[in-house]
């Protein structure tokens, strides 16, 4: 397996000892070229060393680990992000398909999220995800911003607004869209509902999420009508919440 280079960015000095003990122990492949307790220090070295992998907190003094990212002019990198649980971080970066582990961090999600890194790396789309993550960071609404959607045929960057119908087909989802042909992701539909977990996405049945703004018809029987012409049931145990959401 391909070894690789990182540097660990932490402004805590027991929590940078323990992410580097755990890595030298269980991560063989990781060879750790630098670490930093300070941001500024941190960008220095991503400079100077060009590491394939970065291990940055979240939360630091002076400048995020996003506010890091952003000084980056081209930041072409796999990213851990390391964070104490915080949605907005957490939801940020699902989005964009990057790494992340919580604080404190386990062994077996260590060693699962950098052989993850290590596959990243060799598929070559650190960037654009990582200026996904810059762009996401700077819009506002929801509906406006984009997620990291694997398909068959690599990554497809879509905005979610566009997204009209999550449809979960034996472990894989369709993903129906306002004004382009559906994408086949190998991610299940439970993957998505958290992903689309807010006010706008809605799961109508155990295989069926879809985007409230994009229904038009509501049929006794229990289907809905979505702008696109699908007709998707409604599962009978989840009738009365649904049409509550609209009285």
């Amino acid at each position: 397996m391909t070894t690789l280079t990182a540097i660990l960015i932490d402004d805590e000095r027991k929590a940078l000892a323990i992410l580097k003990n755990k890595i030298e122990r269980l991560c063989p492949n990781i060879s750790i070229i630098g670490e930093a307790q300070k941001p500024k220090e941190g960008l220095e070295l991503i400079e100077n060393l060009k590491p394939q992998l970065v291990f940055l907190d979240v939360a630091m003094p002076e400048m995020s680990g996003f506010d890091l990212l952003c000084e980056i002019d081209n930041p072409d990198f796999e990213i851990i992000f390391v964070t104490a649980f915080d949605n907005y971080a957490i939801e940020a970066i699902k989005h964009c398909a990057i790494g992340y582990l919580v604080k404190p961090v386990d062994n077996q999600d260590l060693i699962l999220t950098v052989n993850k890194a290590i596959q990243n790396v060799e598929e070559k789309s650190a960037l654009e995800k990582n200026k996904l993550l810059i762009e996401n960071l700077g819009v506002q609404t929801f509906q406006n911003k984009k997620i990291v959607i694997p398909s068959q045929e690599g990554l497809e960057f879509v905005k979610i607004s566009e997204i009209v119908h999550c449809e979960g087909v034996n472990g894989y989802t369709n993903i129906h869209f306002r004004s382009r042909k559906p994408i086949l992701s190998s991610n299940s539909i439970g993957h998505f509902q958290k992903l689309l977990e807010n006010q706008s996405f809605y799961l109508v049945h155990k295989s069926h999420l879809i985007n409230l703004d994009y229904i038009d018809k509501y049929l006794n029987e229990g289907y809905v009508i979505l702008s696109n012409d699908q007709k998707v049931p409604v599962s009978r145990n989840r009738r009365g919440e649904f049409l509550d959401m609209f009285k």
